[in-house]
């Protein structure tokens, strides 16, 4: 199958990561979904707009396996068990909060997309879904969590920033606020968490500065990634950041706008200011 993530070590105390934005769709997907709508679910050209970071010593982390074929940032419990052909036999969430997203068909395996259309006309076997399991999200936490310890390890804190894009206006299933106009940003700490909110503050207030309109955990508050690797306590900051589509392409086409390097340069701007930011100093 092959490796299914991309991985740059880094030398700062910055990780970025971007698990929706792969293309490479597995060829036992055998999904009955027209290409082009589950090329929507993609957080597309993210690792575009990101490409800078390498280069200046941040950690990068990229699933390369597409977010419809498997969500890294969901937990492997957030299974929807009508998509199998038997009993799922390993453990399923029945935390009702952590399940609103199974009940939209958006669990760790996909059942709709965002527009409510089934992926499959067929059940799923347990074993291609452990499968994906093992191949992509093992592989894929493994390697955040190893970034994020090397970080930590280096400079005694970490700031990790989990990389997203969304669309203008949301989708019949994309979250629990249909319709919903979003920001430009979104930037998300699970309610000051996952990172000390002080952080979290001037990420948004760089944002505003720079003339854009930035929500703040509403309606993304951050998932998988962030829960699990950030401990503001132990001076582990994950912080999740949403980006409006509209800013950079045309969610039609997939096509990039003109508005694509004005944005990559800002973004460029925002992670040189982490880069000196030592959350340490707010204690």
């Amino acid at each position: 199958m092959g490796s299914q993530i991309h991985v740059v070590p880094g030398s700062t105390a910055l990780v970025l990561d971007s698990p929706h934005s792969g293309v490479h769709y597995p060829a036992d997907f055998a999904h009955a979904c027209d290409p082009l709508l589950l090329r929507q679910a993609e957080d597309t050209h993210v690792e575009k707009l990101y490409a800078f970071a390498p280069g200046l010593g941040v950690a990068w982390i990229e699933a390369l396996f597409p977010r419809s074929y498997l969500d890294a940032n969901r937990n492997t419990t957030e299974i929807d068990a009508a998509l199998f052909d038997q009993t799922w036999p390993d453990a399923i969430e029945t935390d009702p909060a952590a399940l609103a997203k199974v009940r939209l068909g958006k669990g760790l395996i996909w059942r709709l997309t965002d527009d409510g259309l089934p992926l499959y006309d067929r059940k799923l076997r347990v074993a291609e879904v452990q499968a994906r399991i093992a191949n992509c999200w093992r592989p894929y936490h493994a390697a955040v969590a190893a970034a994020i310890d090397a970080a930590h390890a280096r400079h005694g804190y970490s700031i990790h920033l989990n990389c997203h894009s969304m669309p203008a206006i949301a989708s019949s299933h994309a979250t629990g606020f249909p319709g919903m106009v979003h920001a430009d940003f979104v930037i998300g700490d699970r309610d000051g968490s996952t990172a000390d909110p002080r952080l979290s503050a001037l990420v948004c207030e760089h944002l505003r500065g720079l003339g854009y309109s930035v929500d703040y955990n509403h309606p993304y508050k951050g998932v998988e990634l962030v829960r699990r690797y950030g401990e503001p306590a132990r001076q582990r900051h994950s912080l999740q950041v949403e980006i409006n589509r509209k800013l950079y392409m045309d969610e039609q086409t997939l096509e990039m706008t003109a508005g694509f390097d004005a944005l990559r340069t800002n973004l460029r701007s925002l992670v040189e200011l982490l880069l000196q930011i030592d959350p340490r100093t707010f204690a």
